[in-house]
């Protein structure tokens, strides 16, 4: 199995915990960013997409330009953008970036904010129409001559042939509901899913494979699962580290207004903050080093559960979940920049090299030791 690692990139200085003033998107930081993420070894890095945020593939392009092997992916909303030009806009980023373009389907977990760009149908019809989306995308990229759609969400007639991609541009989709399970399983290259304890991640795997295999695929989508990680040279200095990130993380969410999630109360409706917050009320810690506590400070906005211990514990609780499954790894810190440094120096490359000892060896844990896993609260 080959195992990936993404990240995520920053538009400005600041993040979570250091909300900083000052202008909204700082071009010299964004390409300073993209080119150490690439330096610690990244293969990924995700360009999220929100209504009040910059322009994914306007990032993405100025990402690619600043790099030379890390492979943007682009957050996309299918309300955002027809498909047809969607398709026109990704395959010019992958020839721009030589065959550098993913693209990853947010079909909208908040009818809040989906509303704020004028979407008002319902969770089941958003990803409906993200999968009649995906298949006209796809569509756009291969056929060889003009074609016309009259489908439930789009129409149009005597498109094409489309401007072609440099190559296979892999398309993932999220989610933790029964409707993203359908489409994903039936539709994706890709699947992603945010940190849960390791049990209800199986299930998760378990039932994307299981609905690829009822829309007849004989593949599976390779999965992608998400965390932000908390190091540090020891268990106990790690954390330290996290009881203060988590006190800062708590105060900022509570008082900050550069945070953007400031202010969502009450029960999230997407599905898979709503898991996150069951993880969290069963218990902080979970497994051999998946800490609930930041999701339950942050009402789970976003991926919000951390891996907390030394390089060595973290490196081995990534691979518990590789063992599951999991061919693509996300990890971003709350220290943005110099968390993704220290997962370049320490993390990646304990991974990486375990799995390429096991390869050559068929052995486990010489280079990664596999400690217990235990669960309760760290104090």
């Amino acid at each position: 199995m080959t195992v990936e690692f993404i990240s995520a990139v920053n538009v400005r200085p600041g993040d979570e915990l250091n909300p900083l003033p000052g202008r909204s998107l700082d071009p010299d930081y964004l390409r300073h960013y993209s080119r150490a993420l690439e330096d610690a070894g990244f293969d990924y890095t995700l360009v999220p997409y929100g209504s009040s945020g910059a322009d994914s593939f306007v990032v993405a392009t100025a990402v690619a330009a600043a790099t030379e092997s890390i492979k943007p992916i682009v957050a996309v909303r299918p309300n955002t953008v027809f498909p047809t030009v969607a398709a026109q806009q990704l395959a010019t980023l992958d020839q721009f970036s030589n065959g550098r373009a993913v693209v990853h389907i947010i079909s909208g977990g908040s009818d809040a904010e989906q509303a704020r760009q004028g979407d008002f149908l319902n969770k089941d019809e958003r990803y409906d129409r993200s999968a009649e989306w995906i298949q006209i995308v796809r569509r756009s990229w291969n056929e060889r001559a003009p074609f016309s759609h009259e489908g439930t969400y789009y129409r149009f007639e005597d498109f094409g042939p489309g401007f072609q991609p440099h190559g296979e541009i892999p398309i993932s989709v999220g989610g933790s509901s029964d409707a993203a399970y359908r489409v994903g399983g039936a539709l994706g290259d890709i699947f992603g899913l945010w940190g849960e304890p390791l049990a209800d991640t199986r299930d998760q795997i378990a039932r994307v494979n299981e609905s690829a295999a009822a829309a007849g695929r004989t593949d599976t989508p390779r999965i992608w699962v998400t965390f932000r990680p908390i190091v540090a040279a020891t268990d106990e200095l790690a954390w330290e580290k996290a009881h203060a990130q988590i006190a800062t993380l708590a105060e900022n969410y509570a008082n900050a207004g550069l945070v953007p999630f400031r202010g969502q109360t009450g029960t999230p409706q997407n599905v898979g903050s709503q898991r996150l917050l069951d993880a969290a009320a069963r218990g902080e810690l979970h497994d051999r080093a998946l800490w609930t506590r930041p999701a339950a400070v942050t009402n789970a906005q976003g991926a919000s559960t951390a891996l907390v211990g030394s390089y060595e514990t973290v490196a081995a609780a990534i691979l518990d979940y590789v063992d599951l499954g999991a061919e693509l790894i996300s990890i971003r810190g709350y220290d943005n920049l110099n968390d993704a440094i220290d997962y370049g120096r320490y993390i990646l490359p304990l991974v990486r090299q375990e799995l390429a000892h096991r390869e050559a060896t068929g052995v486990r844990g010489e280079i990664v030791a596999q400690p217990p896993i235990t669960e309760g609260v760290r104090a």
